[in-house]
């Protein structure tokens, strides 16, 4: 059958199939089973007005429940300026070229400059590059980098306090690229030095990946990590939320010879999930090591100001088997995002937007402990968030989700990993120790 919403005339499609030796389209789908064919018409309603659409949609979206967010685990319900989407759509943004030619493309060459400027900066590292797909492949990538920075080693070890998603994404590149993946231990929550040592010892270490804060929210000390590893010529690699950095001690005040992670906490909307944008920064030494794109700024033959790429270390620019990088999804467009919003909100304006997250976070856990009917997990220093153990946790789940609130991530039976950031109320914090 032809469907109206479907461009291909019977004249299209006869010729078409013809083409690839067949006479219909029942003998193009021959081999999909009958029992999951569709024998009925599409439910495609009829055509409408823009009016009619948006009113459609409008009652579509009525059947979703927001929710007031104490969730985290890697994505975080931050303010967003509302200016960030009109700068986006600027012309000089918007339509600027794919930065392959860089007379047209300024624009997106100017701001991927800025937003490498502005991440070195962040996490205290000499170098960043543009076009991380997201946190956890970002991750991923930088395990390869360590791995083939490595002369002969060909073991990475992960500490099992980063968050589920990212090693199962670091277990799926290290088995197709021959990496011998090693978990590190963790004590009381946390990352297990002398565990570290002890891998670091046995030899034919090519990286160390930790996370900061953790998966259990804790602010990890990282104190001799670094001097372990480049002891043994390992590269040390911190993945760490982007936002908390403004407060944090960074990856390069560490050791670290990488830093990675996602840029969603950077004022992106949690948009169901994802993805987002990572970014990786590194010392000066692992430049041309690092995959992606690195834009520079130079001056044309008229001594203006002009942007270009310098390293390109992607297979639409080299040879295939050459390239760092087989992620073809660039993500500047999100690296504009966070670029506008790094400038509006500036180096006070970040910082306060984490102290109010990690105030309000130890106020949260406070009164909840002083309930008597929640425990803290691990008696460990936290940004803003933490796991607590929680009586009658599911009861106290569901009666949260009835008055619109997300009260955080199930863990294990009886935990919550509990989220809060600079959106959430003194009253909306009440309220949800009021119910427990």
């Amino acid at each position: 059958m032809i469907h109206k919403f479907l461009p291909h005339t019977p004249e299209d499609i006869q010729q078409m199939l013809k083409r690839i030796g067949i006479n219909s389209l029942e003998d193009l789908y021959a081999e999909v089973p009958e029992s999951i064919r569709l024998k009925k018409d599409y439910d495609i309603p009829e055509d409408m007005s823009e009016l009619e659409i948006r009113a459609f949609f409008d009652k579509l979206g009525q059947k979703n429940d927001v929710l007031t967010c104490f969730a985290g685990g890697g994505v975080y319900d931050h303010y967003a300026p509302s200016i960030i989407s009109n700068l986006l759509s600027r012309s000089e943004f918007l339509t600027s070229y794919t930065p392959y030619q860089a007379e047209i493309s300024q624009g997106t060459l100017h701001y991927i400059f800025e937003f490498q400027s502005m991440m070195a900066e962040l996490t205290g590292l000499d170098i960043a590059n543009a076009s991380m797909y997201e946190g956890t492949t970002a991750t991923a990538e930088a395990m390869m980098v360590a791995f083939d920075n490595a002369k002969k080693a060909d073991t990475v070890l992960y500490s099992e306090a980063l968050n589920e998603n990212i090693i199962g994404v670091l277990k799926t590149y290290a088995h197709f690229h021959g990496i011998k993946l090693k978990g590190i231990k963790t004590e009381n929550g946390a990352t297990s030095h002398n565990d570290l040592k002890r891998h670091i010892d046995k030899g034919g270490v090519a990286g160390v990946i930790v996370q900061q804060p953790n998966r259990n929210g804790i602010i990890e000390d990282f104190t001799g990590f670094a001097e372990d590893c480049h002891e043994k010529k390992a590269l040390f690699i911190i993945n760490g939320i982007a936002s908390d950095l403004a407060l944090l001690k960074t990856p390069g005040e560490w050791g670290a010879d990488i830093a990675v992670g996602d840029l969603q906490s950077l004022g992106i909307p949690m948009s169901f999930g994802g993805p987002y944008a990572g970014y990786m920064c590194a010392t000066e030494k692992l430049m041309r090591k690092l995959p992606g794109r690195i834009v520079g700024k130079t001056k044309d033959s008229r001594g203006q100001r002009v942007f270009a790429l310098t390293l390109q270390a992607r297979e639409q620019h080299i040879r295939r088997q050459k390239a760092t990088s087989n992620i073809c999804s660039n993500q500047s467009l999100m690296a504009l995002y966070v670029t506008i919003y790094m400038s509006l909100m500036g180096k006070e304006g970040m910082k306060e937007a984490a102290q109010i997250s990690y105030d309000g976070a130890h106020y949260l856990c406070d009164q909840l402990i002083g309930t008597g009917k929640a425990k803290l997990v691990y008696d460990k220093p936290f940004f803003n968030e933490f796991l607590v153990q929680v009586q009658n946790r599911d009861a106290f789940f569901d009666k949260a989700i009835k008055k619109g609130i997300l009260p955080g991530i199930k863990i294990d039976d009886d935990k919550l990993l509990i989220a809060v950031t600079e959106k959430r109320t003194k009253e909306e914090v009440d309220m949800l120790v009021g119910l427990l």
